[in-house]
């Protein structure tokens, strides 16, 4: 059985919607999502906003990289960076890209290159000297990416659809649910099965309570909304995520602090923060 440090994650990008850069978020970060999650010698890459740039420059120092890459969905703020992810460029590399929420409409090579077109981008996928490849899988199927790992599936409720992951190495499991919209008052079933027991869940706490009535359909939800599904799911860990741009870092130490005093171990997600299950 794999050791405990051998199965972490670290944070590349925690913010949503659009990166903001500058010193009101130096704190907490300004890069929209991206997840590095170690599984022993595998890496699994989750999300592929601007935090993917930074991740891939350090990605460099490695002589081959094999990586797998997994996307809640692919609206902008979620795969901005794949076309600066410096691995696909070295043709010693071997990336595998997969999605769950575009199927049987989309496929996710042909969202991608409709993404990297004129007049939007410069160039095609094509360009891409690495060995990669583009999976599709539909939400709710269980995947065995890499030896030893395995990672659950579950649709969210987003416009455009989503995908939430429960990865289970070694063990443990770390589970990464964003982009998704609670209705008040009920608990979202899929999430709950999903996570059930986690070590860890990243989740989608864009607003307050308080705030989530203006925002309403927008697809995203609020700390306290994870708190009540880890409470219900006998999750050890909530991690805040997908920050939103207006909440700067001062804001975020409020909900830190209320975090903390309401669940003990609930943490706010920092750009190079590493937690281990």
């Amino acid at each position: 059985m794999a050791e405990e440090s051998d199965f972490y994650v670290r944070f590349w990008g925690v913010r949503g919607s659009i990166a903001c850069p500058g010193p009101a978020h130096k704190r907490y970060g300004g890069n929209t999502s991206c997840l590095e999650v170690r599984c022993g010698e595998h890496v699994l890459i989750f999300d592929a906003g601007t935090g993917l740039r930074p991740f891939g420059e350090s990605l460099c120092r490695m002589s081959e990289v094999e990586a797998d890459i997994f996307l809640t969905h692919t609206h902008h703020d979620h795969i901005i960076g794949l076309p600066f992810f410096k691995p696909n460029f070295n043709k010693r590399n071997r990336v595998r890209y997969w999605a769950g929420h575009l199927q049987p409409e989309h496929s996710l090579h042909d969202v991608l290159c409709q993404f990297m077109s004129a007049p939007l981008f410069p160039v095609p996928p094509k360009i891409f000297a690495a060995n990669v490849t583009f999976h599709d899988f539909y939400s709710g199927d269980i995947l065995e990416p890499r030896p030893g790992v395995r990672i659950r599936t579950a649709p969210l409720n987003h416009p455009n659809g989503a995908t939430g992951y429960r990865v289970e190495y070694g063990g443990k499991s770390i589970c990464y649910v964003t982009d998704t919209e609670h209705t008040e008052g009920q608990l979202d079933r899929n999430i709950l099965e999903l996570i059930e027991g986690a070590d860890i869940m990243i989740y989608d706490c864009s607003y307050t309570d308080e705030e989530f009535p203006r925002f309403k359909t927008w697809g995203h939800s609020t700390w306290q909304e994870g708190m009540r599904l880890c409470n219900a799911a006998a999750v050890r860990q909530l991690v805040i995520f997908h920050h939103d741009p207006a909440h700067d870092d001062n804001f975020m130490d409020l909900v830190a602090k209320e975090a903390e005093e309401a669940r003990p171990g609930s943490v706010v997600a920092q750009e190079g923060m590493v937690l281990h299950p």
